[in-house]
């Protein structure tokens, strides 16, 4: 197998004793999350994050310890002196970081770091990740290359990404509920396959990139885990015929104009124009998923004309050769401008480049061949039913600010109730008893010396954090479920209370149930 190069650097094929001989030495040095951010403190390391490192650096001063060698050394990509080094590593040693192609001899790429003393500079960046899920709390240790920080410059085109807010995002909506098999698509440095492998009997990852897979490959070693299978090509590709239980993709989904001097990264440009990436996975990804399959993904589409974005993804889902099911939610809409800076600022062209100008006009004249007012984010959620019926089909935005980081037990209940839901008519709603979320609490707003509220609004703490505005008989509704009477019971004790006719009021009220079931302000008993 041919090496995996950036800029001449080799990552070779990761060696499984050398890699856990290292964790075993970030594990004895601390090498954690939170025992690295205490070490340089909140704003400081909030500041890594918009890469500015001085104030790390700062904070650590003169500490010599393991964990600050190594937080520099592999957190902030900075060159450090080899006895510090070897010190901090002493069971993997220099010789064993060199073996994984993690370090080089800063003195052998003419760095004057160390003082005139041998220096060791990194080739790659390892840095702790901490999550939570339902089986625990969870501390890896994630390999990528090195930043624009650490470079001095902008990213080469065979960039390896870490875990950036994007991964974060699917790796949290990732459904927390056991699966067979898994198809990481795009995996990048593998966060998606490991967080897949949490739920999942297999997990095959795929990339274009064969660095990247080798970065997956060190990152499973790392962190102990021996049966991620990986394959390189392109989309679905290495799958080859196999069909999955579940589909999680980050693909390169990033909008980048088709012409000379725009550089093509791979961890986010697929290659074709516009959003036909996102418009082809969709296309592609019923046939691959098994009946009652699920595949997430994130994506951009692009709003045309007086076209909105999100009724664009509705018809690729329509003309999808296998019937799906579909939810998906907008996160974040950009205009053309914004959208460009955002992602020339990504690659590491700031405006006081020289270059910035070319390429933003290289995207404004892309999105105006195509007439774009608009570019959308957010994820999409599709299954294959398992009859071929489709029963879901959802296409919302979502604008506040929430944990999207943990937001995937939520899908997982609300597909849940969903099911359970549609398998009823509007009698079995009727005869089923509920209890309100114990997240949700209500609010009541009157004039001043008023009787009754002129607005009463249901209001949840987790989910979607969503706000609904309701009428008094639905609010009374949800704050008489309790998991002792059926809905049905209750809607004619309303409608009595109320003085309205009891059956118009059940035929008002039980398609709202069925919607607070699915967004989850109601739940079954």
């Amino acid at each position: 197998m041919a090496a995996a190069r950036l800029n001449g650097d080799v990552l070779p094929e990761p060696d499984a004793r050398a890699a856990a001989a290292l964790a075993d030495d970030l594990s004895a040095a601390g090498y954690a999350s939170a025992a690295v951010r205490a070490a340089w403190g909140d704003d400081a390391d909030d500041a890594i994050a918009r890469g500015l490192h001085r104030p790390a650096l700062r904070a650590l001063g003169e500490r010599r310890d393991p964990l600050a060698v190594l937080a520099r050394l592999f957190v902030l990509g900075v060159p450090q002196p080899a006895p510090d080094v070897a010190g901090a590593v002493p069971t993997a040693g220099l010789d064993g970081l060199v073996q994984l192609g993690l370090v080089a001899d800063a003195a052998a790429a003419g760095d004057p770091a160390g003082g005139g003393g041998r220096s060791i500079r990194p080739l790659v960046l390892i840095r702790p990740q901490s999550f939570a899920d339902a089986g625990g709390e969870v501390e890896w240790w994630i390999a990528s290359d090195l930043d624009e920080a650490a470079l001095g410059g902008s990213l080469p085109v065979e960039h390896v990404l870490g875990v950036g807010g994007a991964s974060r995002t699917l790796a949290g909506i990732q459904l927390p509920t056991p699966t067979v098999s898994v198809l990481d698509m795009g995996t990048g440095c593998g966060i998606q396959a490991l967080r897949a492998r949490r739920h999942a009997e297999t997990v095959l990852a795929t990339d274009i990139s064969e660095r990247a897979l080798r970065f997956t490959r060190l990152n499973a070693l790392l962190n102990g885990v021996t049966d991620i299978v990986t394959a390189r090509g392109t989309l679905f590709e290495p799958a080859r015929d196999e069909a999955f239980d579940r589909i999680v993709s980050n693909p390169p989904f990033v909008i980048t104009p088709r012409r000379d001097g725009v550089p093509e990264y791979e961890y986010r440009d697929g290659g074709m124009v516009g959003d036909a990436l996102v418009e082809a996975v969709i296309a592609g990804v019923g046939a691959r998923l098994k009946p009652g399959g699920v595949a997430q993904l994130l994506g951009n589409w692009e709003s045309r004309g007086d076209v909105d974005g999100l009724d664009r993804v509705r018809g690729w889902v329509a003309r999808s050769p296998v019937p799906l099911d579909a939810w998906v939610i907008a996160r974040e809409n950009l205009d053309p401008i914004a959208y460009a800076e955002l992602w020339i600022r990504d690659g590491g062209t700031v405006p006081s480049d020289p270059a910035f100008a070319g390429l933003m006009d290289a995207w404004l004249d892309d999105f105006a061949t195509r007439d774009v007012t608009e570019v959308g984010f957010g994820y999409v959620l599709l299954r294959r039913p398992v009859d071929g019926t489709v029963s879901l089909s959802r296409y919302e935005a979502v604008w506040q600010s929430l944990g999207d980081e943990a937001i995937g037990g939520h899908l997982a209940a609300a597909l849940a109730a969903h099911d359970r839901a549609t398998a009823l008519d509007d009698a079995g709603i009727a005869a089923s008893v509920l209890k309100a979320a114990p997240d949700v609490t209500e609010a009541r707003h009157q004039l001043p010396g008023a009787e009754d509220p002129t607005v009463i609004e249901l209001r949840q703490g987790g989910g979607f954090a969503r706000t609904l505005s309701v009428d008094p008989a639905l609010a009374g509704l949800v704050g008489a479920c309790d998991g002792d009477l059926p809905v049905g019971v209750l809607i004619d004790a309303i409608a009595q209370l109320l003085e309205v006719d009891a059956v118009e009021l059940r035929a008002d009220l039980l398609p709202r149930v069925r919607e607070l079931l699915f967004t989850g302000f109601l739940v079954f008993a």
